[in-house]
C-alpha cells in the first residue's frame, strides 16, 4: 500500500521535461543548462540531451532558457498546469553565433567605438551582447556607416563591468579603449536593451550592459586567436586560459592580447595596442565570494582627418593629412594614446536562496593623450612676441588650388602650381619643421614649430552595492546605492622641439604682454620637452546615485516600475592665471550641483505565448557632462549661461511574434529630449560685420524629437537556411531654435566685434526642423545565412541607407548671418538666395553588400575555426557624415565663397571605407 500510495503521487506530480538537438545535425547535446526563469531553477543534459523537472515546478505561463558554451542561447514559452506533465523534446540549439559575434565585436570596438568625435559615436559595443535580430544587425552591418540607434549618442546607454559603471564624467561615453583586445574574457555579458528593467542600475534610454568577469562562472580551458585584417590595424594575436573553479573553491582567468599595424584603411593609420587581464576569485563557501580583477590596455594610434570634397576629389578617400615622411617612415602628428589600468575588487554574497547582495571597488588611472602640432612659436623682442610659422598642415586652405583661383581669378597658374604640388606630396613635411627650427636656434631664437599633447589624467574612485532579492514567485526587487569621484588633470605637454631647445610659453596672437601671458604667475616661462603649458587645471567631480526597481511577473502579464536619484557636483581648479582671463582663471572655481532623477516603467502583456505586446516609458533629468557645462575650461572658470539639468523624455511600445520557424519584433517610440548644450570652437570670418575672431560657440537649451520605427524579422526557412530582414526608419530634427552665446578673448579684436569682456549674446539660432547629423535616419538589411551539417556556414546581406545630413553650423542659422558691422540688415541681402545657402545638404542613399563565412573543427577535445568577413564587397564610395565649417559667419561671407567653383572654407566630411576584410583563426582547448 505504501509503494502504491508513493507511485500514485509521483504519478499525479507536475513536471518539465524534454530533450535538445544540434539544429544542423539533429544530435543530442550533452550538459545544456536548461533554466526555468522565474524560479532561477537549472538542469542539465545527460548523454541523451534529455532532462527533467520535478520539485517545486511553477505554474502557468514559463519560459525556459536553454544555453551551451559555443552555442545560440534561447528560450522557449510552455504552459504548465498542476498535476500534468509538460514534455518539449526535439529544441534546438545553433553552433558557433558567439564566435560569430567575436568576429564583428573586435572590429566595432576597434574603430566606431573608440573615435573622438560625436559623429562617429554609437552603441555597436551594447547591440553585440543581444540575440535580437534588429539589434545584431544595427551593430553588425550598419555600424560602418555610423548608424545612431534612434538618433541617439552613446551617453544614452550605460556600460558596466563587474557591475561598475565605467561611462565618463567628461562627455558620459565609454572609453572602449580601455579593455580592448580582451574579447575573450567579456562574452558573459547581460543585455538590458532599452527601457527594459536592468538587475544592476537604472540605465540609459538605449539600455546597459553589464560585462561579467568572474573566473568562478566561466569553464575551464584556453583559447588562442589569430586575425588579420585591413581596418583599424593589420594583425590581432590573443590568448586567454580559465582555470575554471577548482575544488579548493579557487579560479582564475587570463589574457594577454595585441594589436597592431603600420596602417589602416586610411593613410598613415598606425595601430599599437597591447592587453592585459587577470583576475582570481575565491569561493569561500554558499555565500561568500572574492574577486581582483585588474585590466591594462594601453593603445596607440594614428588619426585620420576630415577633409572638403576638393581634397577628396583631388587625392581619394584614403588620404590623410596628419602624416609625412621622416627618414623613411610615415610618422602621423595626431596620435591618440590610452593608457588607463582599472583595478577591481569585488564581493559576492548570497544572503538565501532568495537574495544576494553584490558590493564593488575599482580605481582606474593613467592618461590619455591626443597629439598635434603647434606653429606659433614667437621669441620677445622688446617684450613683444613676434614670430610664428605657417601652418604645417598640407590641406591648409591656403595650400589648395580653390584658395588661389579666388584671390587670383585671372592668373590660374598660381592654382595650378598648388594643385600640382598637393598631388605630388600633400603631406606633413617634418624635415621643414626641424630646419626652421635650426635657423632660429641660430639667431639665438626659440623653437617655432612643437609638437605637444593634450593630456587627461583621471583619478577615479568608484563605490556601489547592489541588491537583487526575489521576494516570491512573482516579485523581484533591485536596488543599488553608487558614489563616485573623479580628480581630472588637464594640461598640455611638449612631446617635441624639432632640435631647439625651448619654447616660449605665451600667446602668440595677444595685443599686448599681459594677456599674452597663458600664466601671469610665470611670465615668459621657458619649457622644454616633458614640460606642462599653454593650460593647466583640475577637475574636480562627485556623484552620488541610487535606484530602486520592482519587477512583477505572472502568466499573462509582466510589468516594472523604477526610480533613480542623482546628485553630481563639478569644480574647476586653475593653476594657471591665464592673462586674458586674469579675474576668473586661478584658483577654485564655483562648485556646481545638480540633482537627477528618473522614472520608468513598462508592461509585457502575453495573451498567447507567441504573441507578446510590450509598452515602455520614462522621464528623466541628468546633469550636463563636463565637456557641456564650462564654456573654454582650458583657460577659465566660466560657466555656460542658464546652466541646468537635461532633461529627456521617452516612449516606445513592441509586438513581438514568436512561432517555431519565424521571429518578427516591431517597434515604435519617441523620445523628446529638452534643455541640452553643445560647445564648439572654430575660427570665424564675419563676427560683427567683417571681424575675424576665434570663439566658443555655446549652444544653449537645445530640443530635439526623435520618431521612429523599427522592424526585425528572421524565418528559418529550412534547416540550414535562414532568411532575415531588417528596417531602422526615423526622423531626427531640432525641435526648438535654442539659445547662442559666443566668447572669446577680451581684446580689441573682439571689442570691435560687439563682443563685452569676451562675451555676446546672439540671440536665437533658428534651428527648429532642421535635421539632426545622427548618421543615416533610415536604414535597411536583407540578407540570408547557410549552415552545413559539416559545420560550415556562409550568409550575405545587402544594406540600404537614405537620409543622412551634414551637421549644419548654428552661427549661420543666427541674426549675424544678416547683420552688418552697424548692426542693421545687409543692404544687398536677397532671400531667397539667403535660404539656398542655407539649405541642409543631404548626402547620396547609397547600398553596401557584405560577405561573412567560416568553418569549424573537432579534433580530439579541440576545436578550431576560421572566420572571414568582407565589407563593401562592390567598393561603394559613400559619406558618412560631415558639417559646416563656421568660418564663414555672415550673408556675405558664405555668398562670395559658394559663389566659387570650388569653395574655399565648404564643408568637412567623412567617407566610409572601400571593400574591407576581416580573417580570424582560432584555437580552443
Amino acid at each position: 500500500m505504501v509503494l502504491l500510495m508513493i507511485f500514485t503521487s509521483f504519478s499525479q506530480g507536475t513536471f518539465i521535461k524534454g530533450g535538445v538537438i544540434d539544429a544542423v545535425s539533429l544530435q543530442p547535446i550533452q550538459d545544456v543548462s536548461i533554466t526555468i526563469e522565474s524560479t532561477k531553477q537549472a538542469v542539465y543534459t545527460d548523454a541523451s540531451g534529455v532532462f527533467m523537472f520535478s520539485a517545486k515546478v511553477p505554474l502557468g505561463e514559463q519560459i525556459l532558457r536553454i544555453s551551451k558554451v559555443g552555442y545560440t542561447t534561447k528560450r522557449y514559452p510552455i504552459i504548465v498546469n498542476e498535476n500534468e506533465t509538460v514534455s518539449i523534446f526535439d529544441m534546438t540549439l545553433e553552433r558557433a553565433v558567439s564566435d560569430i559575434q567575436e568576429l564583428f565585436t573586435i572590429s566595432l570596438s576597434d574603430d566606431e567605438l573608440d573615435s573622438d568625435t560625436s559623429e562617429f559615436d554609437n552603441i555597436s559595443g551594447l547591440l553585440v551582447s543581444s540575440l535580437d535580430v534588429f539589434q545584431r544587425t544595427a551593430a553588425f552591418e550598419f555600424s560602418p556607416s555610423f548608424f545612431k540607434m534612434r538618433g541617439l549618442d552613446s551617453n544614452n546607454s550605460t556600460v558596466l563591468i563587474n557591475g561598475i559603471k565605467m561611462n565618463k564624467f567628461y562627455n558620459g561615453r565609454p572609453q572602449w579603449s580601455n579593455w580592448g583586445g580582451l574579447n575573450d574574457v567579456m562574452r558573459n555579458r547581460e543585455l538590458s536593451a532599452g527601457l527594459s528593467p536592468s538587475s544592476y542600475n537604472f540605465g540609459g534610454i538605449l539600455g546597459s550592459v553589464n560585462i561579467t568577469m568572474r573566473p568562478s562562472q566561466v569553464k575551464s580551458g584556453g583559447r588562442l586567436t589569430y586575425s588579420s585584417s585591413n581596418r583599424s590595424y593589420t594583425n590581432r594575436l590573443m590568448t586567454t586560459y580559465s582555470s575554471g573553479l577548482q575544488k579548493s573553491g579557487w579560479a582564475y582567468m587570463l589574457s594577454i592580447a595585441r594589436r597592431w599595424g603600420n596602417e589602416g584603411y586610411q593613410d598613415g593609420t598606425s595601430y599599437n595596442a597591447n592587453s592585459f587581464f587577470g583576475s582570481v576569485e575565491n569561493v569561500i563557501n554558499e555565500k561568500h565570494s572574492l574577486g581582483i580583477t585588474g585590466i591594462y590596455t594601453p593603445s596607440r594610434r594614428g588619426k585620420s582627418s576630415p577633409n572638403t570634397q576638393e581634397v577628396y576629389d583631388l587625392k581619394g578617400i584614403k588620404y590623410n593629412e596628419y602624416w609625412g615622411w621622416q627618414q623613411g617612415e610615415k610618422r602621423n602628428a595626431r596620435i591618440k594614446e590610452v593608457v588607463e589600468p582599472v583595478l577591481m575588487f569585488n564581493h559576492y554574497w548570497n544572503l538565501n536562496n532568495q537574495a544576494a547582495l553584490n558590493t564593488n571597488i575599482a580605481y582606474q588611472f593613467g592618461s590619455i593623450g591626443n597629439s598635434r602640432l603647434d606653429y606659433n612659436g614667437t621669441d620677445l623682442i622688446n617684450g613683444i612676441p613676434e614670430g610664428g610659422g605657417a601652418n604645417p598642415s598640407p590641406a591648409y586652405y591656403q595650400k589648395l588650388p580653390s584658395y588661389f583661383e579666388r584671390n587670383f581669378p585671372d592668373d590660374l597658374e598660381f592654382a595650378y602650381g598648388a594643385q600640382k604640388q598637393f598631388l605630388k606630396d600633400g603631406q606633413i613635411n617634418w624635415d621643414h619643421l626641424y630646419e626652421a627650427n635650426s635657423l632660429n636656434a641660430l639667431k639665438g631664437g626659440n623653437a617655432i614649430y612643437a609638437l605637444y599633447e593634450d593630456r587627461v589624467d583621471d583619478r577615479q574612485l568608484t563605490l556601489n552595492t547592489i541588491l537583487n532579492w526575489e521576494l516570491n514567485d512573482h516579485i523581484i526587487w533591485n536596488a543599488s546605492i553608487n558614489y563616485r569621484n573623479l580628480k581630472s588633470e588637464n594640461f598640455a605637454q611638449v612631446i617635441d622641439l624639432f632640435g631647439a631647445s625651448s619654447y616660449l610659453d605665451i600667446d602668440g596672437f595677444a595685443t599686448n604682454s599681459d594677456d599674452a601671458q597663458n600664466d601671469l604667475l610665470n611670465p615668459n616661462r621657458m619649457v622644454n620637452e616633458g614640460d606642462r603649458f599653454k593650460y593647466n587645471f583640475n577637475f574636480l567631480a562627485r556623484e552620488i546615485n541610487t535606484y530602486i526597481q520592482t519587477q512583477f511577473r505572472y502568466a499573462k502579464v509582466d510589468f516594472y516600475i523604477a526610480v533613480g536619484v542623482n546628485n553630481t557636483q563639478y569644480r574647476r581648479d586653475g593653476i594657471y592665471k591665464n592673462g586674458g582671463f586674469p579675474d576668473y582663471s586661478f584658483g577654485k572655481g564655483k562648485t556646481l550641483t545638480f540633482t537627477g532623477f528618473g522614472v520608468k516603467g513598462g508592461l509585457t502583456y502575453k495573451p498567447i505565448s507567441k504573441h507578446i505586446i510590450d509598452v515602455n516609458a520614462s522621464y528623466t533629468t541628468r546633469p550636463p557632462t563636463l565637456q557641456n557645462t564650462y564654456s573654454n575650461a582650458r583657460e577659465n572658470n566660466s560657466i555656460v549661461p542658464n546652466i541646468s539639468e537635461e532633461k529627456t523624455a521617452t516612449v516606445d511600445a513592441s509586438y513581438i511574434l514568436r512561432l517555431p520557424f519565424v521571429k518578427a519584433k516591431l517597434t515604435g517610440y519617441y523620445t523628446k529630449i529638452a534643455n541640452a548644450n553643445t560647445i564648439s570652437f572654430f575660427f570665424a570670418d564675419g563676427i560683427g560685420g567683417d571681424n575675424a575672431v576665434f570663439v566658443q560657440e555655446i549652444l544653449q537649451g537645445i530640443e530635439t524629437n526623435h520618431l521612429g520605427g523599427e522592424l526585425g524579422i528572421e524565418a528559418q526557412v529550412t534547416q540550414t537556411i535562414k532568411l532575415k530582414g531588417v528596417a531602422s526608419v526615423g526622423q531626427f530634427t531640432y525641435a526648438n531654435n535654442p539659445n547662442l552665446f559666443l566668447t572669446t578673448e577680451a581684446n580689441d579684436a573682439s571689442k570691435q566685434a560687439g563682443f563685452i569682456d569676451g562675451f555676446k549674446d546672439f540671440g536665437k539660432s533658428y534651428l527648429k526642423n532642421y535635421k539632426l547629423a545622427a548618421g543615416p535616419h533610415r536604414a535597411y538589411s536583407i540578407g540570408f545565412e547557410y549552415r552545413d551539417p559539416e559545420y560550415w556556414w556562409f550568409g550575405a546581406t545587402a544594406n540600404m541607407f537614405t537620409n543622412t545630413y551634414i551637421d549644419v553650423s548654428p552661427l549661420t542659422r543666427s541674426l549675424n548671418f544678416t547683420t552688418d558691422f552697424d548692426g542693421n540688415p545687409f543692404n544687398d541681402y536677397d532671400e531667397d538666395l539667403a535660404a539656398e545657402l542655407l539649405k541642409q545638404e543631404q548626402f547620396d542613399d547609397y547600398m553596401v553588400i557584405n560577405l561573412v563565412g567560416g568553418k569549424s573543427w573537432k579534433v580530439g577535445n579541440k576545436y578550431i575555426g576560421f572566420f572571414a568577413s568582407v565589407n563593401n564587397i562592390l567598393d561603394k564610395v559613400y559619406k558618412t557624415g560631415g558639417f559646416e565649417q563656421g568660418r564663414n559667419a555672415n550673408y556675405r561671407q558664405l555668398r562670395d565663397d559658394n559663389a566659387l567653383e570650388t569653395p574655399v572654407f565648404d564643408s568637412k566630411y567623412w567617407y566610409g571605407r572601400g571593400t574591407t576584410y576581416f580573417m580570424n583563426l582560432y584555437v580552443r582547448f
